[in-house]
């Protein structure tokens, strides 16, 4: 891209960005990845007009930080890789955009200094907005992001191109490779180059875990009758699998973990890693779900609640719905109806059971744990005409906010058939108890059955008050 062409597009990019700044649409949007990074900076709440940074290690408390950190013996080789650059700025991120290393052009740092792209700084998205570091972890990819694409004015002078670094052993992201300098200095073509860094560190971190894999599978062998299933310190399965009923990983989290087949199994320590010893004997955890009334859906699974998000809530409930289990496609139609994507489902599913272990089983999707829930719970009180137990179950209507077309129906259907069983048999006392459900809060008939009790009787009065406000 020529000058020439650089200046038309700053004209485009301060255009696009004082519209988004101020809330208004863009006559000429910039490209897509740059348009979503706006709106989430805008959506945190990031000042267009913040000045730097923020500082969140101090420099005596960064050097344990960088010890710890899985990049630190592979810095020289990415220094190496880059040093074609060696007139701008090579920052090394942790997971969370925080700078732990950086080297480069002294005159270039110094004013980097004065933006916080410094040693202990954070450069997260949610931090400063859109910049090469925070949106390439965001994204999970390389990025350029040039001049007035950021979105704070203070960085328009720069450039960066950046690349999230992926460590095999975990799966997981562990930090970001970025090269930063004045608009004009850096090429877009300089991220080709960063991402290739980024792919050769993943390359050195594979080999490194391949070693220690070895070591540890040459202790285990050292083992008589090798017992259990070697495990890597971050629980994937070594040896000891053949049939591979395990699959490739094993969540950790705690000393007993509840299989894919609903089984349990107990880690214990070994050398660098884990035995998986299978316990058949032991009955796996309950499943409780709390899924009526106005509050957050939890999910209690062992011994920890976990707040979900509602989507998650929606499987669950369906799933709970149907013991047998449902397909992709079949939770997918009962979510979204026709405008439904199993692919979306299958995403859904995988972030589900990393909260709750392998208790959601697959080929169908079904639930492989002993399970309770409140609008279940209801249920069996409704059949078994229990009014008294049924006030005290009901705390309002299933996942309110929810938007299913099954379970919209099931929460009709619930409701009806709780209000028709109370105002049959209920006491005044369990009509009471539902009248503070939302539901029951201004239920006519419910509040003129309590108002009909003597006047010394305060719920009549409570009753009276919500009858003629």
């Amino acid at each position: 891209m020529s000058y020439a062409d650089l200046d038309a597009y700053s004209r485009l990019l301060r255009g696009a960005h004082e519209a988004a700044a101020a809330g208004r649409v863009p006559p000429e949007p910039p490209r897509r990845l740059i348009t979503a990074s706006w709106q989430r900076s805008l959506e945190a709440g990031i000042d267009p007009e913040g000045e730097s940074a923020p500082l969140v290690y101090d420099l005596p408390d960064i050097e344990d930080v960088r010890q710890a950190h899985p990049l630190r013996p592979l810095l020289p080789l990415i220094a190496q890789t880059l040093s074609a650059l060696a007139d701008e700025v090579l920052i090394v991120t942790d997971d969370d955009g925080r700078v732990l290393w950086r080297e480069g052009n002294r005159a270039i740092m110094r004013r980097a200094d004065q933006i916080g792209l410094a040693d202990g700084h954070q450069w997260a998205e949610g931090t400063v907005g859109t910049n090469g570091i925070g949106t390439a972890l965001e994204a999970g990819r390389p990025v350029h992001v040039y001049s007035e694409e950021h979105h704070m004015r203070v960085l328009h002078i720069w450039s960066c191109s950046a690349a999230p670094i992926t460590d095999p052993d975990s799966g997981q992201i562990v930090g970001c490779v970025d090269v930063s300098g004045t608009s004009r200095s850096l090429h877009p073509a300089t991220v080709a180059l960063v991402a290739a860094t980024a792919k050769l560190t993943e390359t050195q971190l594979a080999l490194r875990m391949h070693e220690r894999d070895e070591r540890l599978r040459r202790r285990f062998e050292s083992l008589r009758g090798r017992p259990g299933v070697l495990l890597s310190g971050t629980g994937r399965v070594l040896c000891g699998d053949p049939a591979g009923s395990l699959g490739e990983r094993i969540r950790l989290s705690g000393p007993r973990v509840i299989l894919r087949d609903g089984s349990a199994a107990v880690l214990e320590p070994f050398s660098d890693g884990f035995l998986l010893r299978l316990t058949p004997s032991a009955a796996p955890p309950t499943l409780a779900l709390s899924f009526l009334g106005e509050g957050q859906p939890v999910a209690t699974f062992g011994e920890l609640d976990r707040p979900l998000s509602l989507r998650h809530a929606e499987i669950l409930t369906l799933l709970a719905l149907h013991p047998h289990g449902l397909t992709a496609e079949q939770l997918s139609f009962r979510l979204y109806g026709d405008a439904g994507n199993p692919v979306t489902i299958r995403a859904e599913i995988h972030r589900l059971r990393t909260q709750l272990g392998e208790a959601i089983a697959a080929k169908p999707y079904r639930l492989t744990c002993p399970l309770e829930a409140d609008f279940l719970e209801v249920r069996r009180h409704l059949s078994a005409n229990d009014s008294r137990a049924l006030a005290r179950a009901y705390r309002g209507p299933l996942l309110l906010r929810s938007e299913s077309p099954e379970i919209r129906r099931e929460r009709d259907e619930l409701e009806a058939q709780v209000r028709v069983c109370l105002l049959r048999h209920g006491s005044p006392e369990e009509l009471w108890t539902y009248a503070q459900t939302c539901s029951g809060r201004d239920d006519y008939e419910v509040l003129e059955r309590l108002a009909a009790l003597p006047s010394t009787d305060p719920r009549s009065a409570a009753a009276r008050s919500r009858l003629c406000p």
